[in-house]
């Protein structure tokens, strides 16, 4: 009998991503939720036997399904896997009646033997599909035969002047020619879907080191996508209060056909607070500001910088980091931005600290030429 799985995540490209993490031969009937309350319906409709559960998700997060389903006393079997990879939200999961926690990206021998381990995939299933694969990828004797009366020798280049001038052609560069056709570059809501999957990970990795560097609990939430103006970027911050004073650090990034700016923008609320968390004697005379800031801005973007280049295998040179300014509004830090580029991929995160009236965003922005690089390399995700 088929076990009933139930894949519990916001993104679309997550979900796709545990599907093929899926142990091999496993006889499971898939369901998939896009947030908690479908989640939870699902269970109780008896297609969640087990929950792959992810934590951050609109409408109702994962924290908020895993009350519902002690509350309710509800039939499943709740493994988490999420891009929170703090230690405490590892506890605060289990605590609550998860089996266990697998950090995003999803390992398929992770999952395996997680699900190994609770008897939720059992060895003799394993076994199973280790045979049927094993049996599947030896070639039948009818084959053997076709391929070798099929099979040619390798040809034979000569060394004919034409030969190597055809060798010796260089291939064209496709950055140029980029360039002079201009294409139209767009943000669909599958890509969008996909950077914020990316966001969502990296975003994780920076909370972490924020959480052990603070001693606190950071709140993650969901990233902010967005394709616009550079003039309207101010606009686009929704996390930022207009009202109240900022300070902001900027550095800049660059890979190959890649290029942007990373912006960590602090309300001045938070100086003391955040200076008291890491043991800082505050004194605004002192410069002790501008230390906190360029403190969590090392932490917190270069952290978030390697959790994409990982994901996406490159490789990011930064540059040094510069003040945008110091207690001034949030469209007066940018508006130097607004002079470099029409267009950019602006992703918002905005960390908070639990119990801490701390707020802190952190903007990736990237420009409108590096779409077409990064489209690219995520555009394979999306099969």
């Amino acid at each position: 009998m088929s076990t009933k799985l139930l894949i519990c995540d916001d993104s679309n490209m997550a979900r796709k991503q545990v599907a093929r993490s899926l142990p091999d031969g496993w006889d499971v009937d898939v369901s998939f939720a896009n947030n908690g309350i479908e989640g939870i319906a699902a269970i109780k409709a008896g297609k969640g036997d087990v929950l792959l559960l992810d934590l951050n998700m609109p409408e109702m997060d994962g924290y908020q399904v895993l009350e519902t389903i002690l509350k309710e006393d509800l039939p499943t079997l709740t493994i988490v896997i999420s891009g929170d990879i703090q230690p405490e939200a590892h506890q605060r999961v289990t605590s609550m009646g998860a089996l266990d926690f697998i950090q995003k990206p999803v390992n398929k021998e992770t999952l395996t033997q997680v699900l190994l381990s609770y008897g939720v995939f059992t060895q003799d299933e394993q076994g199973q599909a280790e045979a049927a694969n094993s049996e599947s990828s030896k070639p039948s004797v009818e084959q053997s035969k076709v391929e070798v009366a099929t099979s040619k020798p390798d040809k034979v280049v000569t060394s004919s002047p034409a030969a190597e001038k055809v060798v010796a052609t260089p291939a064209p560069i496709v950055i140029e020619e980029l360039e002079d056709d201009k294409p139209e570059v767009s943000l669909s809501s599958d890509m969008r879907d996909c950077y914020q999957e990316i966001a969502n990970v990296a975003m994780g990795r920076a909370g972490d080191l924020l959480a052990r560097l603070l001693n606190v609990f950071v709140q993650l939430p969901i990233p902010n996508v967005n394709f616009i103006e550079v003039s309207e970027l101010s606009m686009a911050l929704k996390d930022v209060e207009v009202n109240e004073s900022t300070s902001g650090i900027c550095q800049g990034f660059i890979s190959s056909g890649i290029s942007g700016e990373a912006l960590l923008i602090l309300n001045d609320s938070s100086f003391k607070d955040v200076a008291s968390l890491m043991n800082y004697q505050y004194d605004a005379q002192m410069g002790t500001e501008l230390e906190l800031l360029m403190d969590l801005a090392n932490v917190l973007i270069g952290a978030c910088l390697k959790g994409v280049s990982e994901q996406l295998d490159i490789q990011f040179s930064q540059g040094h980091p510069e003040v945008l300014g110091q207690h001034r509004k949030i469209s007066e830090l940018i508006a130097n931005n607004a002079n470099k580029w029409k267009k950019t991929l602006a992703i918002e995160i905005s960390y908070s600290i639990e119990n801490y009236p701390i707020k802190c965003d952190l903007l990736l922005l990237f420009t409108e030429k590096s779409m077409i690089t990064l489209n690219n390399k995520l555009s394979y995700l999306l099969d």
